[in-house]
């Protein structure tokens, strides 16, 4: 395959960048769209120039680190991949792609088409865990939950945090990102001691990074684990109950 890649270039975080195009040939289809990228930059290295800056680590769709824009879309064209597992016949021989980082303002590029996502990492240290002092692990089976209860957290866990819920949204929103690390916990019986001020504390650090939800569902479209927006209404409902509770038991205390 012959491939014409418009990439975007920028030195760094407060330099302008822009799009420079490179003829890339002799592909082959079952190349993943990441080892394009390492052949490109061989040979730009080769040629003495600097290599294209991308994130990527496990290289097999668990880390999230791999996202960028492909022809305007998050991770691609194919549904439920992230970019990693994406192949390049998945595109025709002599196609143009355009290659761009996540589009938000939550996410500073850095370099090319690696960005700062530390924004999510706030929301996490927010309440995304499990404080509470429980002591030794208790027999599994002593603690039931349901299937159904089992089955929507595990769900939720999936998510694998590359952001582009975020990058896919119009107003750039994380709800569907910070829902899903919401959920996984609160649904559990080991999560409930702290459900509610969880609940608020994340939702409310989240308001402080990223915009607001308009209900575009562009976020579950682009979301590479399928994460459902039903996340997003659990999340609310349990924001506005957060609200109250939070507020009775402040006034229990004083």
């Amino acid at each position: 395959m012959n491939i014409t890649l418009q990439v975007w270039r920028q030195p760094g975080p407060d330099a302008e960048g822009g799009f420079r195009t490179y003829q890339v040939d002799g592909i082959s289809p079952d190349m993943s769209f990441l080892e394009m990228l390492d052949v490109l930059n061989d040979r730009l290295v080769a040629q003495g120039e600097e290599p294209v800056a991308f994130e990527h680590d496990c290289r097999e769709g668990i880390c999230g680190s791999c996202g960028v824009m492909i022809n305007g879309i998050p991770h691609g064209p194919q549904k439920g991949t992230a970019t990693c597992q994406l192949h390049m016949r998945k595109f025709r021989d002599g196609e143009t792609i355009v290659v761009e980082p996540w589009r938000a303002t939550a996410f500073p590029v850095i370099k090319d088409l690696v960005v700062d996502r530390s924004a999510l990492d706030r929301i996490i240290e927010a309440g995304g865990y499990i404080s509470v002092d429980t002591g030794s692990a208790p027999e599994a089976n002593l603690t039931p939950v349901p299937k159904t209860v089992a089955d929507t957290a595990f769900d939720a866990a999936a998510c694998i945090g590359c952001g582009a819920c975020v990058a896919a949204c119009p107003n750039g929103a994380a709800n569907l990102f910070t829902a899903a690390k919401i959920a996984h916990l609160n649904l559990l019986p080991q999560g409930q001691a702290e459900r509610w001020s969880r609940t608020e504390r994340m939702v409310e650090v989240m308001e402080e990074f990223f915009g607001s939800c308009t209900n575009h569902a562009e976020c579950e479209a682009a979301c590479p684990k399928e994460i459902s927006i039903d996340f997003i209404a659990m999340m609310n409902a349990d924001f506005a109950r957060a609200k109250f509770k939070n507020r009775r038991l402040l006034a229990q205390k004083n």
